[in-house]
């Protein structure tokens, strides 16, 4: 009885240390709207394949661009105000013919055209900045799935697409929370294979769904083939 106790032991001890797990791409993201708007243009063609500086998606902004002209105007408007009352304001405090009073109506005078052209500042910037937000670009990513179509009305918080960074791929396991100390000095084992790779992240607060084990990564630096399951081996 001894010796099959020690023979289950030492069974469950060989693959206590072997896994599999699907590979994923480094990074996904999820891309939603950030602002709300209608949906003027899809690149359904860049679904599935990978961006180049492409526009993903993006929506209508022509009110926004249309206020933010107007708004433009008026600073330069507030701009050449605030300098004629601030040369008048000058004028003012050298003449003592003219109260107290008077001269601090003119300073509060300036001091408020000051407030508004703050004001414009950032409603500005808010316009230039909701702009940017409607028009979704990507550089290199993965364009995995458009949610949207054309003629979409979206709000903030909208999924608009996904992408992914194919750039390198990734595996997790669960590692139990025992082996957690030894599993750092391991040599890492992909389909039977050894290979340089190291652990690139071993969290130290036992997984949500896996409550008795860390969550570990390791990263794969050249991969072509996405999703594939791969068996993962610490010796």
């Amino acid at each position: 009885m001894k010796i099959l106790a020690l023979g289950l032991l030492l069974v469950n001890t060989l693959f206590a240390m072997e896994y599999y797990s699907k590979v994923e791409p480094i990074h996904s993201y999820s891309i939603k709207a950030a602002v709300s708007g209608k949906v003027i243009y899809v690149n359904d063609s860049l679904e599935g394949k990978q961006a180049s500086n492409n526009t993903v998606v993006q929506l209508d902004s022509n009110l926004n661009e249309t206020e933010l002209k107007q708004t433009q105007d008026k600073l330069h408007s507030i701009n050449t105000i605030i300098n004629l009352e601030e040369k008048n304001y000058q004028r003012l405090k050298k003449l003592t013919s003219k109260s107290g009073y008077e001269k601090d109506n003119q300073k509060i005078k300036v001091i408020n055209l000051q407030t508004q052209r703050s004001d414009l500042l950032i409603r500005i910037a808010t316009l230039k900045d909701m702009i940017d937000n409607k028009k979704l670009t990507e550089e290199k990513n993965y364009i995995y799935n458009i949610a949207v179509k054309k003629g979409d009305y979206v709000n903030p918080g909208t999924l608009l697409y996904e992408a992914q960074d194919l750039s390198q791929g990734k595996v997790e396991v669960f590692i139990p929370i025992a082996d957690a100390n030894t599993i750092e000095s391991k040599t890492i084992f992909i389909d039977g294979k050894k290979s340089d790779l190291k652990i690139d992240k071993l969290y130290k607060v036992a997984d949500a769904k896996h409550i008795s084990s860390y969550k570990c990564e390791i990263i794969i630096p050249q991969i072509s083939n996405f999703s594939r399951l791969v068996k993962i081996e610490f010796k």
